[in-house]
């Protein structure tokens, strides 16, 4: 799937390197919930099924390449898929700090929710942020995405809690 300057595309063997990376990145596990690292025994597991459908998984993830510089720079995933209520999480990474605010999650977002529309035809698209999380905060919103709500002291941090702010996006069509 191609959206201006990005293109979306499935997990290859040839992405183990850049997931473990990321995966293993601690900086990250508070957004995903993780506490431990991942092998690359699982990461592989992980690809090797990776071409189930999202009816079975229940999850979808996509890798973010830049289209010109034909280079990986992130991640956007599909979650919680819940095919009779027509709705998922959504969640996006762009790893490659260089390549954030220059509008490539942008783009990955309005890609991956004309998919879920159109596609999938899904009717509603949501998703959690950390309230420190002021990028993310602004992007879900540009992309259409109003607040419904805020768990309070959600996430544990090294330093006290977070609120962690819901977010949704219905397709009225």
């Amino acid at each position: 799937m191609k959206y201006q300057k990005i293109r979306l595309r499935a997990i290859e063997p040839e992405d183990l390197e850049l997931l473990y990376e990321w995966e293993n990145n601690s900086s990250y596990w508070i957004i995903s919930n993780t506490v431990t690292p991942f092998s690359k025994y699982t990461l592989k597991r992980y690809i090797r099924n990776s071409h189930k459908s999202i009816y079975e998984t229940g999850q979808l993830r996509l890798m973010i390449d830049l289209i010109a510089g034909k280079q990986t720079i992130g991640t956007i995933d599909i979650f919680d898929f819940d095919h009779f209520h027509r709705r998922a999480g959504i969640g996006i990474l762009i790893a490659d700090e260089e390549q954030r605010r220059k509008g490539y999650a942008t783009m990955a977002l309005n890609c991956i929710t004309a998919y879920c529309f159109k596609t999938l035809q899904l009717h509603q698209l949501w998703c959690n942020i950390l309230g420190n999380n002021c990028e993310s905060i602004d992007l879900f919103k540009k992309i259409g995405f109003i607040e419904i709500g805020i768990k309070k002291d959600w996430i544990k941090t090294t330093d006290g809690y977070l609120d962690e702010y819901m977010f949704q996006l219905v397709n009225d069509h």
